[in-house]
């Protein structure tokens, strides 16, 4: 079996639930869960004008093949109701493949790692959670380090209770 790092969004509607939803469906779909970080609240990436998202990461062992996984992951996405808009703007979940195993890939439709995970607090902070010590494939460093990177992260934030209120 593969081992797998996922990472889990949701901006609208009752995000904490879809999170639990999706982990879910990934457990029907024969995913086993083998841990999931606490949830976290930030601020939104990309497209800045829309909610904020509840992020998560968890690691699955699979026996799917990194295409048909990320068809997995679709078909979990759409029939949550994610429909498709705008790249990077609001959606009730987002499932995204992170790592799978050391496998380094670049296809039109698949890159893995995922190309943004290094730059996204939101995505390190929650996979800094469960697998501190994992190798990015890529540059051979730890998800500790490359959040290390990052520096202080001020837009994520242990959810409950979240980001402060805007003002």
């Amino acid at each position: 079996m593969a081992r797998v790092y996922l990472g889990l969004g949701s901006n609208l509607g009752d995000r904490q639930e879809h999170i639990q939803q999706a982990l879910q469906a990934l457990q029907r779909q024969g995913c086993v869960l083998c841990a999931v970080s606490p949830l976290y609240e930030t601020e939104p990436w990309g497209v800045t004008d829309q909610p904020r998202f509840i992020n998560a990461a968890c690691i699955v062992e699979t026996n799917l093949a990194p295409r048909p996984l990320l068809i997995l992951l679709k078909d979990i996405e759409r029939e949550m109701g994610r429909v498709p808009t705008v790249r990077y703007g609001p959606r009730p979940i987002d499932l995204d493949i992170l790592l799978y195993d050391e496998l380094r890939l670049d296809t039109p439709d698949l890159t893995i790692p995922h190309p943004g995970m290094l730059n996204r607090a939101s995505v390190l902070v929650p996979l800094a959670d469960i697998a501190p010590d994992v190798r990015h494939p890529a540059t051979g460093r730890t998800i500790a380090e490359h959040l290390a990177d990052l520096g202080p992260t001020p837009d994520v934030a242990p959810y409950p209770p979240g980001l402060p209120a805007k003002s």
